[in-house]
């Protein structure tokens, strides 16, 4: 279990009940194609602990508050979001953290709750889905959302939604548009100057950036062609992105993020409750397997003690397990690396 022990998940989600609610009554019982999952603080700690974390920060998921189309609601529900993360924060103390949920695609309107939410709640950042209905992050009309978050060095939890078009039949959106809506919102970001005018705010992209680290090369190209810039610079404003590792460390994908992202900008992410336990075991297995000790114990802790200083140093919380139970995860550990060793593709 070395480098394991004590992760911190930064792509952890929370369903509060009336979240929920409030969701079934506008008619969604899905998101990004994956029924509404059960959550509740006894499960999360119960995943948490399988899979080593010692804390998580929760956030909400599609479609956040973007289902309401009334301003006044949205932002009334996005406080209530962030009272009950804070609540939950304060109740578990040490095992969780919450980034705040914002009412975009109103920037006033998040401005005012991401101070509120950094400056009263003890929210550790924000998350911001890639595109609110149709509006993607990095488009016109949102510095003032951005000169909040920049004075207050904040990290913003960058989530896919669903992508402003028809979803594909037999393609649910979390499998694949979900990366591109990440991407878009990323080249966005790049490409209008937002990362260089705002360096303070730090940007994590979910599941490994999406296609960002694959396709880095060829959206730097188009993007110094259409502005000017040079290729390098925008490269390194594509690097100065975060990435997390949720669903992403597979032997194909985690090489390719490894050899673009800076060392110390990966972080874990396991994606529950929307990624079932064993998804989250299995891409948990691949990173075990597949990097050295040091690269493990700085993705799963030490590179994110940096971005959350509050955790550098604390003790690593946990709950009092019987020994049963203890020995039933390490086994349980043990056999989600061997499968992930054994379906591996062939090397003919």
């Amino acid at each position: 279990m070395t480098g394991t022990a004590g992760r911190i998940d930064v792509h952890h989600h929370l369903i509060p009940p009336f979240y929920r609610s409030l969701l079934v009554k506008a008619g969604i019982a899905e998101a990004g194609g994956r029924a509404l999952p059960d959550w509740s603080p006894e499960g999360a700690l119960a995943s948490m602990d399988l899979l080593g974390t010692a804390t998580a920060i929760v956030s909400v998921s599609t479609p956040g508050t973007g289902f309401l189309t009334d301003p006044d609601e949205a932002a009334d529900l996005a406080r209530r979001l962030n009272d009950f993360s804070s609540a939950l924060t304060s109740e578990y103390s040490g095992r969780f953290g919450y980034f705040a949920t914002l009412p975009m695609p109103d920037a006033a309107s998040s401005a005012a709750e991401a101070e509120r939410a950094l400056d009263g709640l003890g929210a550790d950042g924000v998350t911001l889905l890639a595109n609110n209905r149709g509006t993607y992050l990095g488009a016109d009309g949102q510095d003032a959302l951005w000169r909040a978050l920049n004075d207050r060095n904040a990290v913003v939890f960058v989530h896919p939604a669903e992508l402003p078009a028809p979803a594909v039949e037999n393609i649910p959106p979390f499998a694949a548009d979900f990366l591109l809506d990440t991407t878009r919102a990323a080249y966005l970001l790049v490409r209008n100057g937002v990362v260089r005018r705002y360096p303070d705010i730090r940007f994590i992209l979910s599941h490994a950036g999406g296609f960002v680290p694959y396709a880095s090369h060829r959206m730097a190209v188009t993007i110094a062609g259409d502005t000017g810039r040079s290729p390098l610079d925008v490269l390194d404003d594509f690097r100065a992105f975060y990435f997390d590792t949720a669903l992403s460390s597979s032997p194909a994908a985690l090489p390719t993020l490894l050899a673009f992202a800076r060392p110390d900008h990966i972080l874990f992410g396991s994606d529950w409750p929307f990624a079932p336990a064993a998804a989250g075991q299995y891409f948990a297995g691949g990173l075990d397997t597949c990097v050295d000790s040091g690269t493990l114990t700085a993705v799963n802790r030490t590179n994110a003690e940096t971005l959350f200083p509050r955790l550098a140093g604390a003790p690593t919380p946990t709950l009092a397990r019987p020994a049963p139970m203890r020995l039933r995860h390490a086994a349980q550990r043990a056999a989600a690396r061997l499968v992930f060793k054994l379906v591996q593709p062939g090397t003919d």
